[in-house]
């Protein structure tokens, strides 16, 4: 999601990956920092990973498929 996000929306899409998988996440009790350091992602992203997971009690995303 972030290597094809548009320039300047990168963090809105690691957000929407957070909403996207938080269900899998929490359900397998992944690491965030470790699927962030898989992803070959900047580590401090980590944080906006856990703010789309927090915030996908919150939202419905429009679109997945991008």
């Amino acid at each position: 999601m972030y290597h094809k996000a548009p320039h300047g929306k990168q963090v809105a899409k690691i957000h929407l990956f957070g909403v996207k998988y938080a269900d899998v996440i929490m359900r397998n009790n992944l690491s965030v920092k470790e699927i962030v350091s898989v992803s070959g992602i900047n580590p401090s992203y980590a944080t906006e990973v856990s703010k789309g997971i927090k915030l996908s009690e919150f939202v419905i995303p429009r679109d997945l498929t991008t």
